[in-house]
């Protein structure tokens, strides 16, 4: 009983990162019911507070030895670190970002736990090394998102909480007959029993049982085939539910999916990096198709993620390989502060709906302007942003791995995602512009910061990626 309980400490000691983030959440949900409308700025602070401490915690245990924790479910280890920081990063500035919408707010509090919570199953997914973990975590990533979606209890933001909504619990139920499946020829739901199991069971089941579970996942991640629903969420929910739900559940999802190939899938008889290769491929090119010609500058970033997402997949085709797993974690933080950085200014400019409405904005507020610039062209891969660092090292991965054709159709891909970016940024940088605007400053300096921050990392890439190595 004594060995049982020091053993539960030890777990609870290892996963102080996520204990922290509970506790701030539940903590905040309790206190928000009884402080009045004009004092819920404290639940807020408390919530950054928990996902600061988070986040300093993590830096502290960097160093230390892989481990686990709850008998093999869980792994703490450069994945789940990288997770830990690029989603309690995010949550500080989503936080941030939110301010001006939500002070005083009669749900500001709800607003406040329900970001850190869906952080929290984002992390959750990304450290799961066992088939219920992913499924608990998936509904901690999926129900407060909802709940932040319809937020605003406007018709455009319902209906795109509802679509949502509905889209999550259908590619939930198809992950939970992956599980099951998986359960039934491995006769266990961890990744170590199961990997020592797939190589000698029926391939066809294995493969139905692991496409349906990554099916879930792929919702999470927002990668083709159940990518529809966010351009609508993009477009329909706050502009500060926008930058996380676009961001936060990307990272635990594509963490979680290339552990799952690693640890079980690549095990199994089947060739389970050209699967991931051709979504890769699809998700990428249909991503940048729909971006095109869109005039809504929320609906192009939306189809901008999802493109993004193909180009991450990359590293996972590529997961055998040495060099996969770094620079998938590296381009996922470089992501993280790119598109963060591009809602941050539409955060900023809450009168500017299409990218036309942005024409000549260069002369009224500069600084916004280069923001936007640094982060889109970040989005792009232009050096020395980060993210053409992390393009850069996934394409090395890619090649490495034999996907040189995926490689190449990355490469059209990026140069074609130019067009897009462009339509949004020569208006700005030209004409004159609207002398209405106006300008919510918290959002427009976590601008400010998450431009500087991609530039920084993409200039610190080197010590960063032997970090994460």
């Amino acid at each position: 009983m004594q060995d049982m309980s020091a053993t539960m400490v030890e777990d609870l000691a290892t996963l102080a990162p996520e204990a922290v983030l509970a506790a701030g959440g539940v903590i905040g949900l309790l206190v928000g019911a009884f402080l009045p409308r004009h004092r819920q700025w404290m639940v807020r602070l408390g919530c950054a507070v928990a996902a600061g401490a988070a986040l300093i915690l993590t830096l502290i245990a960097w160093g230390r030895a892989p481990t686990g924790a709850f008998e093999g479910s869980y792994a703490v280890d450069s994945a789940t670190n990288a997770t830990r920081i690029v989603v309690t990063a995010s949550i500080l500035l989503v936080l941030a970002l939110a301010v001006s919408e939500t002070r005083s707010h009669s749900r500001e509090s709800e607003f406040c736990v329900l970001v850190v919570l869906g952080g929290l199953g984002a992390v959750l997914l990304g450290g799961a090394t066992d088939l219920l973990m992913i499924v608990a975590a998936y509904l901690l990533a999926s129900v407060p998102l909802y709940a932040l979606t319809g937020f605003g209890k406007d018709s455009t933001g319902t209906e795109a909480a509802m679509k949502y909504y509905l889209l999550g619990a259908l590619f939930g139920a198809i992950m939970l007959v992956g599980v099951t499946i998986l359960f039934g020829v491995g006769g266990a739901t961890g990744y170590v029993a199961l990997a020592a199991a797939v190589p000698t069971a029926p391939t066809v089941a294995v493969a139905v049982g692991a496409v349906a579970l990554i099916t879930g996942l792929l919702f999470k991640a927002g990668a083709v085939p159940a990518h529809f629903w966010i351009p609508d969420v993009t477009q329909g929910a706050r502009p500060s539910v926008a930058a996380f739900v676009t961001t936060v559940p990307k990272v635990g999802a594509v963490v979680a999916i290339l552990r799952l190939s690693v640890d079980v899938l690549d095990h199994a008889t089947l060739n389970w990096p050209s699967i991931i290769a051709v979504i890769a491929a699809a998700t990428m090119t249909l991503g940048n198709l729909g971006a095109f010609f869109q005039a809504n500058t929320r609906r192009l970033l939306g189809y901008s993620t999802i493109s993004q997402v193909g180009y991450l997949f990359i590293g996972v085709a590529a997961a055998p390989t040495e060099l996969a797993r770094p620079a998938t974690l590296f381009y996922l933080a470089a992501y993280a502060l790119s598109n963060l950085g591009a809602f941050a200014v539409i955060c900023a400019l809450p009168n500017l709906v299409t990218v036309s409405d942005f024409r000549g904005l260069v002369r009224r507020h500069p600084a916004l302007v280069a923001s936007l610039l640094v982060s889109l062209l970040g989005l792009v891969g232009t050096p020395p942003t980060a993210v053409f660092v992390g393009k850069l090292t996934i394409f090395a991965a890619g090649f490495d791995a034999g996907l040189g054709w995926l490689v190449v159709l990355a490469a059209v891909n990026t140069v074609a995602s130019l067009f897009y970016y462009l339509r949004w940024i020569v208006p700005a940088l030209a004409g004159e512009s609207d002398p209405v605007t106006v300008t919510v400053r918290p959002a427009a300096t976590v601008a400010y910061l998450a431009a500087i921050a991609t530039l920084v990392v993409g200039v610190a890439s080197g010590a960063i990626l032997a970090l994460l190595d």
